[in-house]
């Protein structure tokens, strides 16, 4: 297959040609010519999502490659799953399927999670062995909750002491594995934060003290825009906690700044829809445009949810050699994210998709 497009992010009209799957700027002896305009996308990449949850909860392969493909067909090529209730290896092995990084099971309490999504470790002290399972299981990352409403005090409270994250950090990254958190409140944040902690997913209690030490650290933030607008109906439906209630809420009110805040201190930023978590699958490019409503510019939320990404993550974009995964597009989404709504073609491990 040949190309000849504008390749981003350089922004340079130039050739490229498809051999065995694989991106390559040499010629290829009797390779079709697919486009002779448009602009080359290096894969989108949804850093926080859930193929094996789907609108109705938990589900099992069938329904988590149903999930992947909605995914797949809405441009998202590679997904960092951030945590499942199965194990997703046989989705991996599917071609027409983005590819999956995978976290393995959230790490929890008893009663201090979503019922059956993750292991419910009956001591914290049991975390950093955990930690090490979870890390020779999966492909490089860890999934903690961090913190989750504790019904005996009716608020979001820290699930781990500071002393068990730093060793159950520090297990991971022996063994080669980044971590990662969910965490909604202000009070998990400085343990897991000074932890060193490798990302941390909303981060809505996040200020700009913490924001800072997180640049210094190198600590990198998934904020899911697009699902802290579900707060506000999680508020109106916990009416026994109205403490926890009000909090959400007031997490919703600040969420506005937490991205332009984030950028100012240097904090690197990503895109995750948090599709499977009350959200729907597909709906990424929705990300990318609540994060340029939030501050970044559009070439700026398209790398979070591309190139950037995608380096992050240990995945190339269009380079010599690289994977051929890539969106066609008409327009430059630099200029207007709404063109990644509708590619001319999809090309995922070398394979026209569509």
């Amino acid at each position: 297959m040949h190309l000849r497009a504008v390749v981003l992010p350089d922004g340079v009209r130039r050739d490229v040609w498809i051999s065995d799957g694989t991106i390559t700027f040499t010629p290829v002896e009797g390779a079709a010519t697919l486009v002779q305009d448009g602009f080359l996308v290096p894969g989108l990449v949804d850093a926080h999502c859930h193929p094996a949850i789907g609108p109705d909860g938990p589900t099992g392969l069938d329904g988590a490659a149903a999930n992947a493909l909605a995914d797949r067909d809405a441009g998202t090529l590679l997904i960092r799953d951030c945590g499942q209730p199965i194990d997703t290896r046989p989705l991996q092995a599917r071609h027409d399927l983005p590819r999956i990084i995978r976290s393995g099971r959230h790490l929890a309490l008893p009663k201090r999670y979503i019922p059956g999504l993750g292991l419910d470790l009956a001591h914290p002290d049991e975390l950093p062995a955990a930690v090490a399972e979870q890390a020779a299981d999966g492909d490089g990352w860890v999934k903690l909750v961090g913190d989750w409403i504790d019904r005996s005090v009716g608020d979001l409270a820290p699930l781990w002491p500071d002393d068990v994250l730093t060793e159950a950090i520090k297990v991971a990254h022996e063994a080669g594995a980044r971590v990662t958190a969910h965490v909604f409140g202000e009070d998990a944040l400085p343990g897991l934060i000074g932890a060193g902690i490798d990302c941390l997913e909303h981060g809505t209690g996040l200020d700009p003290a913490l924001l800072a030490e997180m640049a210094r650290r190198g600590t990198a933030l998934v904020p899911t825009l697009i699902n802290i607008e579900n707060f506000p109906g999680i508020a109106d439906q916990a009416g026994k906690y109205p403490r926890y209630a009000a909090h959400m809420r007031a997490l919703h009110a600040r969420v506005g700044e937490l991205v332009g805040n984030a950028l100012d201190a240097g904090v690197p930023v990503y895109a995750g829809s948090d599709a499977g978590g009350m959200i729907a699958h597909g709906r990424l490019v929705d990300e990318l445009t609540a994060l340029r409503r939030a501050g970044m510019t559009a070439e700026q939320a398209l790398a979070a949810g591309s190139w950037a990404a995608r380096d992050w993550l240990g995945h190339p974009g269009i380079a010599e050699g690289a994977p051929a995964d890539f969106l066609v597009l008409d327009h430059d989404p630099r200029e207007d994210l709404s063109a990644l709504r509708s590619p001319r073609h999809i090309v995922l491990r070398g394979a026209l998709i569509r």
